[in-house]
């Protein structure tokens, strides 16, 4: 897993806080420093930005709520520390060890992974238990829900087989994740190489036909999530039309 770094960050605020420097007496001939300070609405802008760089990775780990006044004091004890970051005992300063900053950021990224996706398993399970009990809805063995809104003709496909599709994906809120419009031209997967849930589902109708998906996490993308949208333990729900199959064909075995 990945180790967030704020040290970057850091040193933009050390930057930021260095620009507050004391008024001085300037000799004749050199330039009075306080003339270069950035403007105090550049500096707005700056941290604001800084709070902007903060907050992308809070959101983009998905780490959740932050302590910011535990935040803060981290600030202003690194900015009040004294020696050198080389120094053996520079690090003796602070209430944890930077130096176990991978070790303790991973481990919280891990145990807020696990929280999120417990809370969507538990809000997935509680809409498909509602959901198999409205009209038309299909129950397969492996807790795949489907209504075939049109069942196609008799071409189709196998777990191995290419499938032309125009679909769109959505969360159970109605978020769209993903999708093709309808005047573009179809999009193709090979059934083996999806999601399990998506890869059963379109075998259940032929070309030309058209079905509905619900699909709980443990056929989709389960603990890991895909991307911003879809959260680790998340359902989905897919709208399918199959234009045309394209059958698989075995690699021929060369002759000995």
């Amino acid at each position: 897993m990945k180790t967030i770094k704020f040290v970057a960050v850091a040193l933009a605020v050390l930057a930021v806080a260095a620009c507050n420097s004391s008024k001085t007496t300037v000799p004749e001939g050199l330039v009075n420093p306080e003339t270069l300070k950035p403007a105090k609405s550049l500096v707005d802008s700056c941290s604001y930005l800084l709070g902007i760089n903060l907050g992308s990775q809070i959101k983009g780990y998905n780490m959740g709520d932050i302590n910011f006044s535990e935040f803060n004091k981290g600030v202003r004890d690194f900015l009040n520390a004294k020696g050198k970051m080389s120094d053996p005992d520079f690090t003796q300063q602070f209430k944890v060890n930077p130096e176990q900053m991978g070790q303790i950021m991973n481990q919280f990224i891990q145990k807020r992974n696990e929280y999120t996706s417990a809370l969507n398993k538990l809000e997935g399970a509680l809409f498909l238990e509602a959901n198999k009990a409205k009209d038309g809805v299909q129950v397969d063995t492996t807790g795949l829900q489907y209504i075939i809104e049109e069942a196609g003709n008799d071409n189709r496909p196998g777990p191995k087989d290419t499938v032309f599709v125009h679909y769109k994906g959505t969360t159970l809120d109605g978020t769209v994740f993903d999708e093709t419009k309808a005047e573009d031209p179809s999009v193709h997967f090979t059934l083996d190489q999806v999601i399990k849930g998506w890869g059963q589902g379109m075998q259940f109708i032929g070309e030309g036909g058209k079905i509905k998906l619900f699909i709980p996490s443990d056929l989709g993308y389960g603990d890991r999530g895909a991307g911003e949208v879809i959260k680790p333990g998340s359902a989905l729900q897919f709208e399918v039309t199959l234009d045309s199959v394209k059958r698989y064909v075995a690699p021929v075995e060369p002759k000995k």
